[in-house]
């Protein structure tokens, strides 16, 4: 049984001229299977990673996510998958300035709600310490270089022990050797931990890391 399986996909944007972002998508991703999206720009690589996470709605086709159809399910129950079962990591990294490193990665923690204050605590710094972070626990975002701001993010992403984890242009923003340091914590998280990994990237070097590359034009697979 596949992760995340797509068939039929299609995503149109209605209007005067209506406008195709993705079609015609067949797609499975595996349990532990590093897989990245590539293409041109505008060819439809992020609206398909939000189709396969939930983001977005298609207008034809269906996502099936652990052998579950999603289709027809209703904003709060697509939500409650997001939550406990995909982690998002973006190109920009979107954590709350506000908050510490910890405080940010105890968040969904404490949305799924099924672990204590201090069970959440642990496993927040624990994820940290993973990430070679535990001196940086209680430091606020702005005080972090760009590539640890993105292993924050991705503690984050790991928070509730997702089965996959979904990354748009994670190393948009990070200089060349962080961004390799990056990917190989994807990949760790799929050979090692059996997480099913999706990334879209541009970068055709970074790309030939993953164990597949899905390539688009057009809103569709062409290799």
């Amino acid at each position: 049984m596949a992760a995340i399986e797509a068939s039929g996909l299609g995503r149109d944007l209605p209007g005067e001229v209506p406008v195709t972002l993705v079609r015609d998508i067949d797609l499975a991703v595996e349990a532990g299977e590093f897989v990245a999206i590539t293409g041109p720009s505008g060819s439809g690589k992020s609206s398909l990673l939000y189709l396969l996470g939930l983001l977005d709605l298609p207008t034809a086709g269906r996502v099936r996510i652990e052998g579950a159809d999603t289709t027809g399910l209703s904003p709060d129950q697509l939500a409650a998958i997001r939550l406990a079962r995909i982690g998002f990591v973006f190109q920009f990294h979107f954590l709350l300035p506000e908050f510490t490193c910890m405080a940010n990665v105890e968040i969904p923690i404490r949305r799924l709600g099924a672990l204590s204050d201090a069970q959440a605590r642990d496993r927040a710094a624990m994820l940290l310490d993973s990430l070679e972070l535990a001196d940086h626990r209680r430091k606020y975002p702005d005080q972090l270089s760009g590539g640890q701001r993105q292993r924050v993010a991705i503690a984050r992403a790991l928070a509730n022990d997702p089965a996959m984890i979904l990354a748009d242009e994670p190393t948009g923003n990070l200089d060349t050797r962080t961004a390799h340091l990056v990917f190989d914590l994807f990949r760790a998280l799929a050979r090692d931990q059996g997480r099913s990994v999706v990334v879209v990237t541009h970068d055709a070097d970074l790309a030939r890391m993953a164990d597949r590359r899905i390539h688009l034009v057009d809103g569709r697979i062409v290799d």
